[in-house]
């Protein structure tokens, strides 16, 4: 999802005013949706990466980082995750070379190339077939507002320059329930790429619910140095786009033209011949995410380069102080 632009930090006004009411009606329905329901406990660790505005803000990247963590020290993880923009239902075991971004949606593809990934809209059942199947610890990317699975702990990804927005629940603003309330279930908040004074708000707002408040960076892949000086066109269909392009930019490439889709947009073959002809045009190289590559005919791919992006953390004894206590069952 795009975010509106009255959804933004500073914004709001008569638009956000006049949606108040059905902000007010969203957010009742999210709480009572909570309190009906029976969460399912697993015996297993559950670690919930999440967030409280609709739109990107790096969930899989911090998944992504996660899984590696518990991988390395021998936990058998498992990925589970709703699969958006995919048409399964599941519970359905993601294949990375068989399955499509249609069926399983572009995350599930990125995270299946590390672990075995479990798309499900019941997220329930989802960690149960991922338990059968041999999971020691669950990494759920999204399903933070979902009260089926019960979560061990819970990260709550923050946009280092978006923050919570306007600060208003959807449609009013971009929060999918109030913050109070999100607040309340998280054991840790994670503010990405943090920019001084720009999340100045949110993060008083955090600090008031006493709640650890983690610091991480994104870092270009190793391809960033084969186009450091390259003119480029690039093209991004994810939550925020701009910060796909500042990023090609801060590696040194020439970005001669951007091209801004809503978040997993499912390219079609024509589309990508067309941004193909227009690099051409600059004399460019097309260059995308990972995740767009994902949604991109395998039969246009050529051609096309992708920068990928990890996780550099500001101080790693403060994640392993929130994310240790739930592994001993490992």
């Amino acid at each position: 999802m795009r975010a509106f632009e009255f959804w933004a930090p500073g914004r709001g006004g008569a638009l956000a005013a006049l949606l108040a009411p059905a902000a007010w009606l969203y957010g009742c329905a999210v709480r009572r949706c909570f309190a009906a329901a029976q969460a399912w406990s697993a015996p297993v660790p559950v670690l919930c990466v999440g967030n409280l505005v609709a739109g990107g803000a790096g969930k899989t990247p911090i998944a992504l980082d996660l899984g590696a963590r518990l991988a390395k020290r021998g936990v058998a993880v498992h990925f589970l995750l709703r699969g958006y923009g995919g048409s399964t239902v599941g519970p359905h075991r993601v294949d990375p070379a068989a399955d499509s971004a249609m069926l399983v949606g572009d995350e599930a593809l990125l995270l299946a190339r590390l672990a075995p990934t479990w798309v499900a809209v019941d997220r329930a059942a989802g960690a149960k077939a991922a338990i059968a199947a041999g999971a020691e610890a669950i990494v759920m990317d999204d399903g933070f507002q979902n009260p089926t699975l019960k979560k061990d702990a819970s990260l709550l990804v923050v946009d280092g320059t978006y923050g919570l927005g306007n600060g208003r629940v959807l449609p009013a603003g971009p929060l999918r329930e109030r913050p109070e309330d999100g607040l309340a279930r998280a054991q840790a908040a994670v503010v990405l790429d943090p920019v001084d004074g720009a999340v100045a708000a949110t993060l008083g707002r955090l600090a008031a619910r006493d709640l650890p408040i983690l610091t991480a960076r994104t870092v270009p892949g190793p391809e960033a140095a084969g186009l450091k000086g390259r003119r480029v066109l690039a093209f991004a269909g994810i939550g925020r786009p701009e910060k796909f392009f500042a990023t090609l930019r801060a590696v040194g490439a020439d970005v001669q033209k951007t091209a801004a889709f809503s978040d997993h947009y499912p390219y079609d073959a024509a589309e990508i011949r067309d941004l193909k002809t227009e690099a051409a045009r600059w004399q460019a190289v097309p260059v995308t995410t990972a995740k767009d590559m994902a949604r991109i005919p395998p039969e246009a791919a050529d051609g096309i380069h992708v920068l990928t992006i990890g996780i550099e953390w500001d101080d790693e004894a403060a994640l392993s102080a929130v994310i240790e206590p739930i592994l001993p069952r490992c």
